[in-house]
Formats: structure tokens, sequence, C-alpha cells
């Protein structure tokens, strides 16, 4: 079935095919049109889950936690502040094995108050232990979202289904929306070994002396070493059933590519245009689209933009006294594998638009330097 989808009802479909069981959720702009329709879902006998109203994402996040303790497939959505909110037990979750999924509205961080994308919000909890999938379409947050359970469940990782405010939360697509049957049979239900119930009790998330606690991130860490050649094989599989594969990263014209751009989210289905309107100049880009942030994909991120004689990263996002984040992973991917220069590009915080013209300055800018002139260059900042 095709149907025109706004982003945030992706994610809801996504959920609804995924036969959650429970849904934690407060509303916040530009996310709250997620569980709106996830709550009419459940009202109208739709979806067969529990829709639990609570009074802040911090309480969403620990309905969710005791829910997938107990053994139930569990769903929830936010942004920005909300999900600064929620950061504590993001911990809990990874710490604690639970493989929830989060659909995550990039909007940028306040002060000063904004409604509109960048990804500081959700790049800030990179280090909490969960996955990361940066969405470029409706149709990808859909299908990321199903996909995402499955890896989660296997791994007992949670997953971060993100994708830019406005530009795909609120913007219309065309979306196919699998046949529930085909999902059932791509995701089955979720059966953890170990879970809370009264007939077998079991403590979860007790005080963990140093004997134990340093063995507990050491595994989940190398569980989330698997990550990437799981999602690999899950995006394999689910081309097999529904014709489309996601993988960890997008590359478009990249293999004679003498300048490769790097970009995550909608900026990279920008980036395209710009790349197909240098090549009719005769000068040879490429786009290369990250989308698993978390884990990073070192491997196929190296072997790609080793190839370049150049390459551009845009970051929609900045780490304080440092660099853009993505900057600061490509280089990391790169570490002595590699001669190539990376230069960093800052732009369109706080939802400034990301256009042709932004792209034409970058890859101009590029082109005219051996190596970076400066730590960071800001593209479209009114100085």
């Amino acid at each position: 079935m095709r149907k025109v989808l706004m982003g945030n009802h992706a994610l809801s479909y996504g959920a609804k095919l995924s036969r959650v069981q429970v849904i934690a959720a407060y509303p916040i702009t530009p996310q709250t049109q997620v569980v709106e329709l996830l709550s009419e879902m459940c009202a109208e006998k739709v979806l067969d889950a529990q829709f639990i109203k609570v009074e802040s994402e911090h309480s969403a996040m620990a309905a969710c936690l005791g829910a997938s303790l107990a053994g139930a497939r569990t769903f929830t959505a936010t942004s920005a502040q909300g999900l600064a909110l929620m950061h504590e037990l993001l911990h809990w979750a990874s710490g604690g094995r639970l493989p929830v999924v989060l659909g995550n509205i990039n909007r940028a961080m306040a002060p000063g108050w904004s409604i509109w994308t960048d990804q500081n919000d959700s790049l800030s909890q990179r280090d909490t232990g969960w996955m990361q999938f940066y969405c470029g379409s409706n149709q990808e947050v859909l299908d990321s979202v199903i996909q995402a359970f499955k890896v989660a469940e296997k791994l007992h990782i949670p997953a971060m289904i993100i994708l830019d405010a406005f530009s795909l939360s609120h913007t219309y697509e065309i979306v196919d929306v699998p046949d529930q049957e085909k999902v059932d049979e791509f995701l089955p239900p979720f059966q953890p070994k170990f879970r809370l119930t009264p007939d077998e009790p079991h403590a979860f998330g007790g005080l963990t002396s140093p004997e134990h606690y340093f063995e507990f991130r050491y595994k989940l860490q190398k569980d989330m070493e698997k990550a990437p050649a799981l999602i690999e094989e899950t995006g394999r599989e689910f081309q097999e059933l529904f014709g489309r594969r996601l993988s960890l990263v997008d590359p478009y014209k990249c293999d004679d590519a003498e300048i490769i751009l790097v970009t995550s989210g909608t900026t990279g289905y920008t980036a395209r245009v710009a790349v197909d309107h240098f090549r009719q100049k005769g000068i040879k880009v490429g786009n290369l689209r990250v989308r698993v942030f978390r884990p990073f994909p070192f491997e196929v991120v190296n072997e790609i933009l080793s190839q370049a004689r150049k390459v551009a990263v845009i970051d929609r996002n900045i780490s304080y006294g440092h660099h853009g984040i993505f900057y600061q992973e490509v280089k990391s991917a790169l570490y002595g594998n590699s001669s190539v220069p990376v230069f960093g590009y800052i732009t369109g915080l706080g939802g400034r638009d990301i256009t042709l013209e932004t792209f034409r300055q970058i890859i101009e800018q590029t082109q005219r330097s051996d190596s970076p002139q400066e730590r960071i260059s800001w593209i479209g900042v009114k100085k």
C-alpha cells in the first residue's frame, strides 16, 4: 500500500508495523504528531498496545525501560530538550541491554529557543551506548524503525531513529507501507531470555562492584562492534522481502570522484543535486551520506574516502571548542590509513537552509586549497 505520509507519521507507521506493545509519550514540537497518531491507533484498536501518557520525557523513557524489562517491545519519540531530559535514562537503557527504539526529530537546542533543525540534540547523546540511524527520506524513516527493532533485539542494544525537523518531520512524501504479514515474517515477536516476571524473579540494574562492572561495559562495546555486519545483513534480508535496502552508508557517484562530500540526513539528498550540477561542469564530485553514526562505520568510510583526492565533511552541528562532530569521526576513520586531506564545514545550524549555493561555496573552497586553511569553515554565517 502506498500512502502520502509526513516523516512523523512514517515513524508512527513503522512502530505500528513493528507491533510495538508499549508506547510512552510526552509531546514536544516537532515530534508531537508521532505519538498523536499512535494514540489514535491505540484508541481505535488498530494497534494492540498500551499507550502511557506521562508527565515528562524522563518519565517516558522510564516507562519504556520498565516495559522492556518485562519483555515488551517498546517505542517512544522526542526532540531536543526532551531528549536532553532523557539523558540519564538513556544510559540505563544501554547499560541494562534494553532494546528500546526511540524516534528523535532533530531540533536545535535552546537557548535561543528554536523549533528548527540541527543535529546537536542527538549527537550530544552519542556516548550513551545507543545505535543511531540518520534518515534522509520518509520511506527510510519507516523502514529504519522495523529494521532497528530487529537489530536492537538481537544485540540487546537500544536504537535511535533520527530525522530532520520540518525538512522530513512535517514534509509529505509517497511512502510504500508494507503488508503487516510480510513485516511479521521479517520481525518476529520480542522474546528476551531474561525478563521481569513474578514467576521467575531476577534483579536488574543493581549495585555492581568493580569486580563485574568493567566486564559489563566491555561486553556492550563488543556487541556494538557486531552491529555494522548485522545492520548490513538485516538490510539484505529486508531487500529480499520488500525490494529496498538500507546500508551503513549511501554513496553517490563516489567511484571516480576527486572530491567526496560527506553528509547526513536530508542534506545528503541536496548534495546529490550539487554533485550532478558540478559533474555537468566536468568536476568529479561524489557524495557519501552516512546513515549509521553509531556504531560508526569505520571500514566502509575509510574504503570509500581513501579513493578521493579531497574530502569535505558537512556538519549541521558543532562540538564547542572542537569541530563539527561528523568531521571528527571521519578524520578518526581515516587516521593512519589515508593521506587524503579532510576539510570541515559547519552550516545550517538552527534550521538555516542548506541549498545548492551552500554546496557551491563548499566545493569551490575545497578546490582552491591543497589542505584546510582553517580548523572550522563556516558557510552561510553572518559575520
